[in-house]
């Protein structure tokens, strides 16, 4: 009993030693929320060649920095289309897949731990292009004519996997502080919006799903987020809730203790989430080419939520 007590008080004092060193890390200032210019395609088009501007300009920095990784992916960027585009720091990029200037449902994807501009396009699917592309596949193949644009976001600081910050909503927190502008601006352009979150994505999507005016919110692989239930997310959105059998993430200890971790499972029946049914890979398999995670989170952003085998 004594040592049950003094293993418990030792996890304990382990867990304000990480909590506290979490405290103390530098904070970067959240990135400013993206405006939107008018969702016509001549305003549109300024827009996205003042990034692509940007985006050569980063890229010849890098280059002669002889930053070899970062420079390869931002040549990979130079030809899309992007709504906003910040080479400091990780970096920020907004990328558009499809025409927001006819689109009437946009979806918005949310990326976890380790993303910056290094690997916007260097991991296949599991990247925030590669997977933004996969869907806009799927989505195409699934219904030609849907008018549908996909945003692959990244507009928040995401800690690295081997950080403390990745224990803690400290940098979801200021994730949802940008992204609750933008969908805020697309919902009263009048498109219907839906957030597609991955990992500790899911819990910057938490914190950012109070009355925000989404139709949908699906998470996967996620390690929480960062309330209860769905009730507690205060939302009218249908929340969906997914993960891959071989994804390590099951084994997260889903706690909430001293400012760590993101609570309840939300693949747990008494979070209330809807859950999809995903295939047997691993954790940034989601958006892979034939399974079954891309095509139910291809229907959930269609919005075609009696498409989605459960």
């Amino acid at each position: 009993m004594r040592r049950r007590r003094i293993v418990g008080i030792a996890a304990a004092a382990a867990a304000g030693i990480l909590a506290l060193t979490a405290a103390v890390l530098p904070s970067t200032p959240p990135n400013p929320p993206v405006k939107l210019p008018a969702l016509t395609t001549q305003a549109l088009a300024a827009r996205y060649a003042a990034s692509a501007r940007a985006i050569a300009h980063a890229e010849a920095t890098a280059a002669a920095e002889g930053n070899t990784s970062l420079e390869h992916s931002l040549a990979a960027m130079r030809h899309g289309h992007f709504l906003a585009f910040n080479a400091a720091g990780q970096g920020e990029a907004v990328q558009v897949i499809g025409s927001l200037a006819t689109a009437r449902r946009v979806v918005i994807m949310v990326p976890g731990s380790d993303t910056s501009l290094a690997t916007w396009a260097s991991r296949g699917a599991a990247s925030p292009f590669g997977g933004a592309r996969a869907l806009a596949r799927e989505t195409a193949r699934l219904d030609p004519h849907a008018r549908l644009a996909i945003i692959a976001w990244l507009g928040y600081r995401t800690p690295s996997l081997l950080s403390p910050a990745v224990l803690t909503s400290g940098n979801a927190g200021q994730g949802a502080q940008a992204l609750r502008p933008l969908v805020t601006s697309l919902a009263r352009d009048g498109d219907q919006v839906a957030l597609l979150c991955h990992s500790y994505g899911s819990v910057v999507c938490g914190l950012a799903a109070p009355h925000l005016p989404v139709t949908d919110i699906a998470v996967y692989g996620s390690p929480g987020m960062d309330v209860s239930s769905v009730r507690s997310l205060d939302t009218t959105a249908r929340v969906w809730a997914g993960r891959e059998s071989g994804d390590w993430i099951r084994n997260v200890p889903h706690i909430r203790l001293l400012g760590l971790g993101f609570g309840t499972d939300p693949m747990s029946p008494s979070f209330g989430a809807r859950r999809f049914s995903c295939g047997g890979s691993g954790h940034s398999g989601y958006l892979s080419p034939g399974g079954a995670a891309l095509r139910n989170l291809a229907y959930i952003a269609l919005g075609q939520a009696g498409q989605v085998t459960r």
